[in-house]
């Protein structure tokens, strides 16, 4: 590797699994101490015992008291922060009309809350050595509508706009605020919700899994997010500031 992020500290939420997990592990194999945060102790502690110097903080991001606690204990450990990927989410497969408000905070609360939350308490921190970089987790489903994923896709929409809003407000402290729009990544978020998506959309057992290969070619790694996330934490993005990079395989460029 390149040491792209040699000397820096870096939280990532939701990072037990999936693209949190990848990320935590390209920014590690870039030079970064990294934080393996996730609000599932086990996955969190698995991921961080695989990364040399890594340490596990258990935190739901939901939750502003242990969100203040994951940052005051990284600068703690480190001594600093210098990146921020509040990735955490979670998805549920219900048509919107058909979802309850505890169903639709329960989303908002992780997708969206936790983002704010993770980037306002680390904020005062990636201040101190003058500045940082936030990644932040949008979808292309964030960019359209999509059937049984309203208050996901909502949230994600938020996100996207959080981030430039926070570019704007940012510009001239030295931190920058991106975020990354994958497609359909080969995660059990993802796949774990395949015969809902095929249930509501008419189509036979394995029909989503043709579905992604006709729009996007295949599904998408999440090591191929974790290496755009690199991209926006390091330097060579330094002009990337409220940018959103589309890692979708094509699927949003093209009617059929």
């Amino acid at each position: 590797m390149t040491d792209l992020l040699k000397n820096k500290v870096a939280i990532v939420t939701g990072a037990g699994a999936g693209i949190g997990a990848a990320i935590a592990r390209s920014f590690a194999d870039e030079g970064a101490r990294v934080v393996v945060s996730d609000i599932d102790a086990a996955a969190a502690e698995e991921v961080a015992a695989s990364i040399d110097g890594a340490i596990a903080i258990t935190a739901d991001v939901a939750d502003e008291t242990q969100v203040e606690n994951l940052v005051a204990r990284t600068v703690s450990t480190f001594g600093q922060l210098n990146v921020v990927v509040p990735n955490a989410g979670i998805a549920t497969t219900t048509p919107l009309t058909e979802t309850s408000f505890a169903d639709w905070r329960k989303v908002m609360s992780v997708n969206l809350d936790g983002v704010f939350l993770t980037i306002r308490h680390a904020l005062p921190e990636l201040l101190k050595p003058g500045g940082g970089s936030i990644v932040t987790i949008s979808s292309i489903s964030g960019t359209t509508g999509s059937p049984l994923i309203g208050s996901y896709a909502a949230a994600k929409a938020a996100v996207r706009s959080l981030t430039q809003t926070l570019s704007a407000e940012l510009r001239f402290h030295g931190i920058r605020a991106n975020a990354l729009l994958p497609g359909f990544i080969d995660t059990n978020l993802v796949t774990s919700h395949q015969r809902d998506f095929e249930e509501a959309l008419g189509l036979e057992f394995g029909g989503f899994d043709d579905l992604v290969v006709a729009k996007q070619t295949r599904y998408g790694r999440p090591e191929e997010i974790a290496a755009a996330a690199v991209f926006f934490a390091s330097d060579p993005s330094a002009r990337c500031n409220g940018s959103t990079l589309v890692l979708d395989g094509g699927f949003t460029s093209s009617l059929l």
